[in-house]
């Protein structure tokens, strides 16, 4: 009773990681007004969810007051590393921008629109 108890725990564990999403992890963003990110994705609720977890500049790592702040929210998976209507935030403006994602092995294609009107970025996998 005890190995088909701890069978089942292990298949369960496996088959969370077959499910995880893609996109989880770290990613490392393109530099934007002199600075960039190191962002965590991880899941919130359906969705999927990255926030400010490190900081850089020209000079190297710095505590900026952004560290812990949403970057990415309510990015709803298409399949197929295809994301959509999420939002993103511009730290450097303030702005919050209509949002997609494009996942293809260690790059993130993503870009914020306003209307017709896109800024893209591609994101590199950090971990």
């Amino acid at each position: 009773m005890k190995r088909l108890i701890a069978a089942a725990a292990i298949a369960v564990g496996f088959a969370g990681a077959a499910f995880a999403d893609p996109a989880i992890g770290t990613w490392k963003t393109q530099v934007d007004d002199g600075n960039y990110a190191y962002v965590k994705m991880s899941k919130c609720g359906a969705a999927l969810c990255g926030t400010i977890a490190r900081t850089f500049n020209s000079s190297g790592e710095f505590k900026s007051a952004n560290i812990g702040k949403q970057l990415v929210w309510d990015m709803q998976s298409q399949g197929g590393g295809s994301y959509k209507n999420g939002k993103i935030w511009q730290p450097s403006t303030g702005k919050v921008y209509k949002s997609k994602m494009s996942l293809s092995g260690n790059a993130l294609k993503v870009s914020g629109c306003v209307g017709p009107i896109c800024k893209k970025q591609t994101w590199s996998r950090v971990n």
